[in-house]
């Protein structure tokens, strides 16, 4: 039976990437097989693809999802949003010296005022949270909102972070954290895609605050994923079902987009639609809809870990962050790729 403790590594806290390199596939890309560990550079992905390989991006776009303002008794609040339910209210995480309580209001930016409806979860975690009724929940946030850096990254988001923290084609907001392996691509490393033949699809899959939060269950089958909303159009189904017919390969750029497509294949064979997922992946899942991965490096216990351990294979994991740790790469949100295809 695995454990926490099975996923668990040594990371320097120096090879934590703090910023973003200033050209987006200028990162290094470490190719990671079974038999093998290669070095390469992000911009060197196209040599790794084929004519007729389909990759499948995440395109959500992350929110000003982080507020700051007061209670009516003065006590200092912190605002992340989860998620946008509906036009006028958000789930969200708060943090203040106590609670806040139902019907008490919020003062957000020193701009306008959040009623607290009650708490919202499967555990009670989050708050909901009602806007002003004369625009929209997402508007407010978008004006008044900051840009949520993961925990991990110590600087407030500057000027950088806006362009950097985004990937080039995101444009579906709802997201509290990027869809990182994206961050790699840009327009000129799309052109040499697409001159090789190599195609792409989307999907929707909007990144929640529970993505950061530790995994708590040293037995990982106790452990409860938390939940995220995602979309598949039908345009990706067609995509992906033409790929297979001709031999290409399903390529996931990011976990958020290989979570998408697994979640929606759960039956067997993929359907497009919009749903919540709370899929938890791990070494022994069969997979269903993606052949190979794009993606960062991840945390150390960490369901991402145990993800990338389950299509890779926890031999090949180990030695490959082993490797990376090495070599110093650049680790998480703003560092360096891998490339890894499914051991079976």
């Amino acid at each position: 039976m695995l454990t926490l403790d099975d996923f668990d590594y040594d990371l320097p806290p120096e090879l934590i990437a703090q910023a973003a390199l200033p050209d987006r596939s200028a990162s290094r890309l470490l190719v990671a097989r079974s038999d093998s560990l290669q070095d390469r550079v992000f911009r060197d992905l196209p040599e790794l693809l084929r004519a007729g390989d389909l990759l499948v991006f995440n395109d959500s776009r992350v929110l000003h999802a982080r507020l700051f303002g007061q209670k009516e008794t003065g006590g200092q609040v912190e605002v992340m949003v989860e998620r946008p339910v509906g036009d006028h209210e958000v789930m969200a995480m708060v943090r203040a010296s106590k609670s806040p309580k139902p019907g008490s209001r919020i003062r957000l930016a020193d701009a306008f005022d959040v009623e607290v409806v009650g708490r919202a979860g499967a555990n009670n975690e989050f708050f909901q949270l009602r806007f002003p009724a004369d625009d929209t929940a997402v508007n407010y946030i978008e004006r008044f909102g900051r840009l949520p850096l993961p925990p991990y990254i110590e600087h407030a988001a500057d000027a950088s972070d806006e362009t950097r923290y985004q990937t080039v084609y995101a444009r579906e907001l709802g997201s509290v954290a990027a869809p990182t392996a994206g961050l790699h691509f840009d327009d000129a490393l799309f052109e040499t895609l697409a001159a090789k033949g190599i195609r792409r699809a989307f999907v929707t899959l909007h990144v929640g605050a529970g993505t950061f939060q530790p995994v708590r269950e040293h037995d990982l089958s106790r452990h409860q994923m938390h939940r995220e909303l995602y979309s598949i159009p039908q345009d990706t189904v067609d995509a992906i079902a033409a790929t297979r017919a001709a031999g290409g390969r399903v390529i996931c750029v990011g976990t958020t987009s290989l979570r998408a497509l697994e979640s929606a294949a759960q039956g067997g064979a993929l359907v497009a639609g919009s749903a919540e997922t709370g899929i938890f992946i791990m070494p022994g899942y069969a997979f269903r809809a993606a052949d190979a991965l794009i993606t960062n490096f991840h945390l150390p216990k960490s369901t991402l870990l145990m993800l990338v351990s389950a299509l890779a294979g926890m031999d090949t994991i180990r030695k490959a962050y082993a490797h990376a740790v090495a070599q110093r790469y650049r680790f998480f949100s703003y560092g360096d790729a891998m490339f890894l295809e499914r051991n079976s």
